[in-house]
């Protein structure tokens, strides 16, 4: 049967050698293109199908000559965060984790939105509820154990999917914005780990992390934290 499909890291296909693949140079993750775009994402998809009818014999390798549309803006959040104490917030709390706690209530209208307008949420391996997920990361930075809701996964690995849930909250709420769907991972990306508290939270968990003692804990502050390049960048 002929076959063919996509290729998003085209030395990776060149060494595979596939019958036919189209090569295109967009982000990971969107072998088609940005979302919300069906004219463009038809046309990548001709394109693929098109190559069942290529001449010679195979394999073929043909790139796409389009890039993927981007939208470059990103918007502020709706409500701006200061690190000042409120008054109902103990002296001893954390002034970040104080932040952090004020940003993701600032998010929740905008995640809440992206909900309703795409009926799903990558939201929610960690079972840990909204209001809950800030502290219990935060409480790796502070050194203390949390319960762990799921009783029979490991606890760091409990972290590692709350950790996942942060950002996905996080992404699902901005590109709810208006104007805002079509944004590039990179712009999606550089937003986050920039201009949020939860980027720098998590960028001060995975110091934490990485200096534990415990062999799987070290691996996932090293590894499953802070994309490589983010954490590079912020290295020392």
């Amino acid at each position: 049967m002929p076959t063919t499909g996509i290729s998003l890291i085209r030395e990776h296909t060149e060494t595979i050698k596939p019958p036919r693949a189209l090569w295109v140079t967009f982000q990971m993750g969107h072998p088609l293109g940005a979302p919300d775009d069906p004219a463009f994402q038809k046309k990548v998809l001709m394109a693929v199908l098109g190559l069942l009818e290529a001449p010679g014999e195979p394999p073929v390798l043909v790139d796409f000559p389009e890039d993927e549309p981007e939208n470059d803006e990103i918007t502020v959040l709706s409500c701006p965060v200061n690190f000042a104490h409120s008054t109902d917030e103990p002296e001893e709390t954390d002034p970040l984790q104080v932040a952090l706690r004020r940003e993701m209530t600032a998010m929740r209208p905008w995640y809440n939105m992206a909900v309703n307008k795409r009926q799903r949420t990558t939201v929610g391996v960690s079972n840990i509820e909204l209001e809950a997920l800030g502290d219990f990361i935060y409480a790796f930075i502070k050194g203390e154990e949390p319960e762990n809701p799921l009783k029979d996964t490991p606890l760091v690995y409990t972290l590692k999917y709350a950790v996942e849930d942060l950002k996905s909250y996080y992404i699902e709420g901005i590109t709810a914005q208006p104007g805002q769907s079509g944004a590039s991972s990179q712009v999606l990306q550089d937003w986050f780990w920039e201009e949020t508290v939860a980027g720098k939270v998590l960028l001060a968990l995975k110091k934490v992390c990485e200096a534990s003692s415990d062999r799987m804990m070290s691996m996932v502050g090293s590894h499953f934290v802070v994309p490589g390049d983010v954490a590079r960048k912020h290295a020392g």
